[in-house]
């Protein structure tokens, strides 16, 4: 169900800055941040700032802005990553361990099984310091492309 932000949910507080995380982008409707256990380098989130938990709950002023999204974090992550593909992955029901919509885009390589993406858990966070640097790096690809 669609509604207003609560601090109730990870995804919530994520998407509206309430918690430490990596951002690389954001605008009035959705936040684009940095996977805290990275399939791959670049691998990013995309919640909406609204509570939604579910595809079928957004409105289309919120869907748009989430595809938008999409569209620029995939041109960011070609251009920084240079992959040989971009997977684009969302979890609803009980697979949804945020309780909020979010949207993972992973850049991936040719000597990649896709099946590893949903079997291969990583052992450990990305240190923040990797995160930051990261981050950097994709908020100066995301301003390039931006203008």
């Amino acid at each position: 169900m669609m509604g207003n932000p609560s601090i109730d949910y990870l995804g919530c507080r994520l998407a509206n800055n309430q918690e430490k995380s990596h951002v690389i982008f954001e605008d009035s409707f959705m936040t684009c941040l940095l996977d805290h256990k990275p399939f791959n380098d670049g691998h990013l989130l995309i919640l909406p700032k609204a509570h939604i938990v579910e595809i079928d709950e957004f409105d289309t002023e919120h869907i748009l802005a989430v595809m938008n999204a999409a569209k620029l974090m995939t041109k960011a992550v070609k251009t920084l990553f240079v992959p040989d593909g971009v997977t684009f992955s969302q979890n609803g029901g009980m697979f949804n361990e945020l309780t909020h919509f979010h949207m993972h885009i992973v850049p991936r390589y040719q000597e990649e099984c896709f099946g590893d993406f949903y079997t291969q858990i990583p052992e450990y966070a990305e240190k923040d310091d990797t995160l930051a640097a990261t981050a950097q790096k994709m908020c100066r690809v995301i301003q390039q492309i931006c203008l």
